[in-house]
């Protein structure tokens, strides 16, 4: 099915790469945006999970585009979503930045660094070695962990950050175990989550973001359209070689309302 866009009542935005990079907002993205919200809902996704939402609403919002909390949605919300719905009054052991202590604190979750019943895995880019150390002994002792998601690296100006994804390998390889939820994008718990919050259509909701693996592969995961942006991670030749085909590829967000 073709993607109408003047159908579409709720757009997705992932945030670094499509909205805003290196900490800039891209060119066209507030026109874009304030389109977007005349027609519905412009809704912040991010798998991010070193920074609470917070943070990512005061950094919205110094690029000028009056944000609220209900307005972003990131992988550690699919998190404590899980956690409420699955493991009701866990004690849980964080591994993840003093924001995402917070975030999770804040909402409710027991955060403890003892006999923990789950422990979940966040970017921790705060982390020291004790950190992964005692991570790892929890989970060879039979603690289940989730991954807040999947990501191997975090984009990143001059390159890129190991992400979840990568210490992941490094907890596989040292405990033998494999996790028992991985959350945020591309997985459909995100999109139950968003469901549940904004009674969205499928038919009228399209994701837009600059990788394949996560922001593509989340629409299709969760029935939305897609649109790929060029003006991040993703390239024309690595789209490509993909499996993972959008609906629409777009040079960036300013393109949109241009096809």
């Amino acid at each position: 099915m073709k993607c109408d866009l003047q159908k579409i009542r709720c757009f997705l935005l992932d945030m670094d790469g499509t909205v805003y990079l290196s900490g800039k907002l891209l060119a066209g993205a507030k026109d874009t945006i304030a389109r977007m919200r005349a027609q519905g809902r412009a809704v912040f996704l991010t798998n991010n999970t070193s920074r609470s939402k917070d943070d990512y609403v005061a950094r919205l919002n110094g690029l000028g585009l009056d944000v609220a909390r209900e307005d972003v949605f990131t992988a550690a919300d699919a998190a404590i979503n899980y956690l409420r719905a699955r493991k009701g009054g866990s004690r849980v052991y964080l591994f993840g930045t003093e924001s995402l202590h917070k975030e999770f604190a804040g909402a409710g979750i027991e955060l403890v660094k003892e006999r923990p019943d789950v422990a979940v895995v966040g970017f921790h880019t705060e982390l020291v070695f004790e950190d992964l150390a005692v991570l790892c002994n929890f989970i060879r002792e039979g603690v289940p962990y989730i991954l807040t998601h999947p990501d191997k690296n975090c984009p990143h100006e001059g390159g890129y950050l190991p992400d979840v994804g990568s210490i992941l390998s490094l907890i596989r390889t040292s405990t033998e175990k494999e996790p028992e939820a991985v959350l945020g994008k591309p997985c459909a718990v995100m999109g139950e989550l968003i469901s549940a919050t904004l009674h969205n259509r499928p038919e009228e909701t399209l994701m837009m973001g600059d990788r394949l693996e996560t922001d593509i592969a989340f629409a299709k995961n969760c029935g939305y359209f897609s649109a790929l942006v060029l003006s991040g991670a993703t390239d024309r030749a690595r789209l490509e070689r993909s499996e993972i085909q959008p609906d629409l590829v777009l040079n960036s967000i300013a393109d949109l309302f241009e096809v």
